[in-house]
């Protein structure tokens, strides 16, 4: 019950909240009201960096989430050119991130990471289609244990800052083991084919939990 109300943290966040708990003690020292609001703060920065343990199905049959937030979008593409993919057809799954969302992401099956491909960009609002090619983002590409590509990207928003990768390539994950996080509001993507959407536009996600597709 208590790693409900009090999760485990990532170590990204141990410095965010040290300097959120320090600005507290400075403004209550000036001013109760303050350090009231840097209270709040530093609540809200021990939430954001939340890392709670999830459950995933663990069947090569279906995809999970890799992002806790809401479906933007729905549609099939062609595959990210920086992966070689463009002259292939995937459906897209768009998932929003906002300041609220746990941004600990992870891998919708059970697989191999072929490819890590960083791009810099910009940083315009994650909720816009064009932030897929135009924003700072990070591709994971991973072979299921059937052969098929499946693509993870993280994608940096108008307030994210920093991505941080923490899989390598030639790893080998677990369905809904963690491949990174995205430091403030953000969102990921995910490409794949030969599965059937499971989801719709505006439904909520769970992070290795929510089952975006079936085989």
């Amino acid at each position: 019950m208590l790693d409900k109300i009090f999760p485990k943290i990532h170590t990204e966040g141990y410095k965010f909240l040290a300097i959120s708990i320090f600005l507290t003690i400075g403004l209550n020292l000036l001013n109760g009201f303050l350090g009231l609001i840097g209270l709040i703060l530093s609540i809200w920065v021990y939430y954001f960096f939340r890392d709670p343990e999830r459950i995933s199905i663990n069947n090569e049959k279906y995809l999970t989430s890799p992002a806790d937030g809401e479906v933007l979008m729905v549609h099939e593409v062609d595959g990210p050119k920086e992966l070689g993919l463009e002259n292939q057809k995937f459906t897209k799954i768009s998932i929003f991130m906002n300041v609220f969302d746990c941004h600990v992401n992870r891998t919708p099956c059970e697989g191999t990471i072929s490819e890590i491909l960083y791009k810099p960009g910009k940083f315009l609002n994650a909720s816009l289609d064009k932030a897929s090619e135009d924003n700072e983002r990070n591709y994971y590409k991973i072979i299921n244990n059937q052969g098929d590509e499946v693509v993870v990207v993280q994608i940096a928003g108008l307030i994210a800052r920093r991505i941080v990768c923490e899989s390598n390539k030639d790893q080998k994950l677990q369905q809904g083991e963690r491949i990174g996080m995205i430091r403030f509001g953000s969102r990921a993507d995910v490409y794949f084919k030969s599965y059937e959407t499971l989801v719709k536009v505006g439904q909520k996600t769970i992070a290795g939990e929510t089952l975006l597709a079936k085989k």
